[in-house]
């Protein structure tokens, strides 16, 4: 375990309070906070959290919780890393009009019906279940349903998805961007650490298992010339 976990896990809370919020943020306003980390911290209890009504990315991940209804009112919420809690019902976060991305890896998720009610997010764009970096699974790491009913809603989540369809209609086409500045100008460097901190956790993640991934095919192309290479030997016979 490195130095940056353990500090994290130093001080483990039960309940999120305002307390905890303005400390760790050092806002004194709630709903001035934009951008939250409390991972690692045994909170069971999301107290106030429903407060911060302009939070956009939300990392809870290393948590005990299992009741999500103060994330109810996030109705600005973006991003949301609910990763190795003790969660078996989502059904509180469909509110969540805004939520693009979404982390339920290491999760208590065992059935189809758990799944459904994503389906009325209609911007969403990202859902893991499965965390091969840090072995993050739900049970079984299959979930549990008929085929048919799987098949249907990641059939309809995916169609949701590709059209764009959002309630106030489809997206509009879009101009190509423009730069805002000249080349040359000066580079504006962010005041705001939260956002390429999680950037540059989402991008190593995203490197580790391309590794685990390029070992696994590697093994498996090794297995698979050296049984080719057995049959295509000429066979001994003995007089």
């Amino acid at each position: 375990m490195d130095v940056k976990r353990e500090k994290e896990q130093e001080t483990d809370v039960a309940k999120i309070t305002p307390v905890l919020l303005k400390s760790r943020t050092g806002e004194f306003d709630l709903e001035s906070i934009l951008f939250l980390k409390l991972r690692n911290l045994g909170i069971i209890d999301l107290g106030c959290i429903g407060e911060c009504m302009n939070l956009e990315r939300l990392d809870l991940s290393g948590n005990n919780i299992a009741n999500l209804v103060p994330l109810a009112s996030l109705r600005r919420l973006l991003v949301l890393n609910l990763s190795a809690n003790r969660i078996a019902s989502i059904e509180s976060i469909c509110t969540c009009d805004s939520l693009q991305s979404l982390n339920l890896a290491g999760n208590l998720i065992s059935s189809v019906e758990n799944l459904h009610s994503l389906k009325s997010l209609r911007k969403l764009e990202n859902i893991r279940l499965k965390d091969n970096t840090y072995d993050y699974t739900n049970p079984g790491e299959r979930v549990v349903g008929r085929g048919s009913d799987l098949y249907q809603l990641c059939k309809d989540i995916d169609d949701i998805i590709k059209a764009g369809i959002y309630r106030n209609g489809p997206l509009p086409e879009l101009p190509d961007c423009k730069p805002w500045v000249e080349d040359g100008f000066p580079e504006i460097k962010t005041s705001n650490s939260a956002i390429i901190e999680e950037a540059y956790k989402q991008f190593s993640d995203i490197l580790h298992e391309c590794r685990l991934l390029n070992n696994r095919a590697a093994h498996v192309i090794g297995q698979t010339e050296r049984a080719l290479s057995l049959k295509s030997m000429p066979k001994e016979y003995t007089v």
